[in-house]
């Protein structure tokens, strides 16, 4: 895949078009039972298939073929940089989304409490999902617990339910980030070792390994969060800036850290949100508030994904429903071109990421019939778009948007 990001820079100009961007997190979905509906198809969604009728629709690869898209890699792909030419891992978007500020040679980490069985087999990934403020509460611990680690100074923050991020400062020496991931991934086996990729990162890596040491040590007493997995370790990246690229003032709307993280690192502004548990409501809200400020707006809605990954089916198909409900307002502040994508895959059926395409739509005054019909992964195959890869959808919705010169002689 060839790197837009210079040729669109190049092409990109200032209007008055308004561009929305809406990320539903994992929205897309496989069915539970062979010949059964997805998430997306069991959902009541009278807005959705209303606006799909009247928009081009078609298949997002986020990275590439059979390749499963992490969040990061995902969002990366639809703003337009190639997650394979442009990394960063889900250490640095976390800490920075939290407003934590990273120096050169750091190291910020991912990481998931855990539930651990007595022979430290991991029983729940996600340790129940506990409270943002039984996230708090741990971190707390860990901090009392482990301040530095070989004279290297350990920063633990809380992220949000589950999740927490760690930082290790570095001294005159730079930390390296190729670190394997304590993560396994799945139950019923131990949290892995962290290995070096190679000989910069190897003190990084026996940080790593004495963290967790000592964190299941501090937590020994805790009755379901008593164990810390890592994954995502990344040291500071710098991307292009997406009003350099775009010639576009934009802002994120979302509520989780690791996304408003992502946002920042490529230039946008991040909105104040209030929002309970990631209801769209508030989100809204700010989207109307700041309407006048800014001609591109990403907004996101984490549930459709955390959801899936659960493997519970019909709350997916809720918070799909849910958004639905408030598209009428959204669509009511008339922006000039409307896109509607997922980030990535995350079917019930699998209750994890996966490879499949993601549904997108595209509703703009200058968008061409299409025969699709509903917002689904089948109607999505018919339509005029067809499948494309994910750093294709900034340059589409820029040029419905008017936004792009025209490209040589």
């Amino acid at each position: 895949m060839t790197d837009l990001i210079p040729v669109i820079s190049g092409l990109s100009k200032k209007t008055d078009s308004k561009i929305v961007l809406v990320v539903l997190d994992g929205v897309g979905g496989l069915p539970m039972t062979p010949g059964g509906p997805t998430e997306l198809e069991a959902a009541k969604t009278p807005f959705l298939d209303a606006l799909a009728a009247q928009s081009q629709l078609g298949q997002l690869e986020l990275v590439g073929p059979g390749i499963t898209p992490g969040s990061g890699p995902g969002h990366l792909s639809l703003f337009g940089y190639d997650p394979l030419i442009y990394t960063v891992g889900r250490g640095a978007l976390s800490a920075v989304g939290i407003g934590v500020k990273l120096n050169a040679g750091d190291v910020a980490v991912r990481g998931n409490f855990a539930t651990l069985g007595g022979d430290r087999t991991v029983l729940d990934r996600r340790a129940g999902r506990p409270s943002t403020e039984k996230n708090e509460e741990i971190v707390a611990k860990l901090r009392a617990a482990i301040s530095e680690i070989d004279s290297t100074p350990v920063e633990i923050y809380t992220e949000s339910e589950h999740r927490f991020v760690v930082v290790f400062r570095a001294g005159t020496e730079p930390l390296g980030a190729h670190i394997s991931d304590v993560d396994p991934q799945v139950t019923g086996v131990p949290p892995r070792d962290a290995q070096a990729g190679d000989e910069a990162s190897q003190k990084t890596a026996n940080l790593v390994n004495e963290f967790v040491k000592r964190a299941e040590a501090a937590l020994s007493a805790e009755p379901q969060v008593n164990g810390v997995l890592f994954r995502g370790y990344s040291d500071v990246p710098h991307f292009p800036q997406f009003s350099d690229v775009y010639r576009l003032t934009s802002a994120c709307i979302a509520g989780y850290p690791m996304y408003k993280g992502l946002a920042s690192l490529v230039g946008m502004n991040v909105l104040d949100v209030d929002s309970v548990e990631d209801a769209p409501e508030g989100k809204l809200d700010a989207l109307k508030r700041e309407w006048d400020n800014y001609d591109f707006f990403f907004f996101h809605v984490k549930k459709t994904d955390s959801t899936g990954e659960d493997g519970n089916f019909d709350a997916k198909v809720a918070k799909i429903e849910l958004f639905d409900s408030i598209l009428p307002e959204l669509l009511a502040l008339n922006p000039d071109v409307l896109a509607i994508v997922g980030d990535h895959s995350t079917p019930s059926k699998l209750a994890s990421h996966s490879w499949h395409p993601v549904p997108v739509l595209i509703h703009s005054e200058y968008g061409r019939s299409d025969a699709a019909e509903r917002f689904t992964e089948k109607e999505a195959v018919k339509g005029s778009l067809g499948l494309r890869h994910g750093t294709a959808l900034m340059p589409l919705l820029m040029a419905n948007a008017l936004k792009l010169e025209k490209y040589g002689a």
